[in-house]
């Protein structure tokens, strides 16, 4: 009885696969939204210039920070559900995950390039001089520490 108890239990995961997939779309049009919004900040007025376009490069390179969040959102939504109740769905093989420790390598790996995209919209839109200095050792520092956790845990 126990037993089917914590089988059945299982798909309490579904609560979490809802909430991060309807969190992803809700993600992903907001960032649509953004895109079409910030286009035409910069068409209205009528900026086409070297500073106009310098502002739209870095609301495209943070609009994309939030589609990498969705994609998390999405990632996670799929790796609990393909973990937790059907270990057959199909899905590409660069999607495929087997344990837990899958799902937080395609996790981290997108929070990676989240940092990556994070960083190269601060450097665009930076207005002062040494600061830049503080934030590429800050994000080198955690791209080199998940390295180092990856290198460590596949061994």
């Amino acid at each position: 009885m126990f037993r089917r108890i914590l089988v059945g239990s299982r798909f309490f995961i579904l609560i979490a696969v809802t909430g991060s997939l309807v969190a992803a779309f809700i993600t992903m049009v907001l960032g649509a939204i953004a895109v079409i919004t910030s286009t035409l900040k910069v068409l209205q007025a009528r900026d086409l210039g070297v500073k106009g376009v310098k502002i739209l490069a870095v609301d495209v390179l943070q609009i994309v920070d939030i589609f990498l969040v969705s994609t998390v959102l999405y990632i996670m939504a799929l790796g609990l559900y393909e973990l937790f109740v059907d270990p057959g769905l199909p899905v590409p093989g660069w999607l495929k995950i087997g344990t837990l420790d899958d799902l937080k390598e395609r996790l981290v790996a997108v929070v990676v390039v989240m940092l990556s995209v994070s960083f190269l919209a601060y450097v665009v839109d930076l207005k002062t001089g040494w600061s830049i200095l503080d934030v590429g050792i800050a994000t080198a520092a955690v791209l080199a520490g998940l390295g180092v956790f990856f290198k460590l845990a596949k061994h």
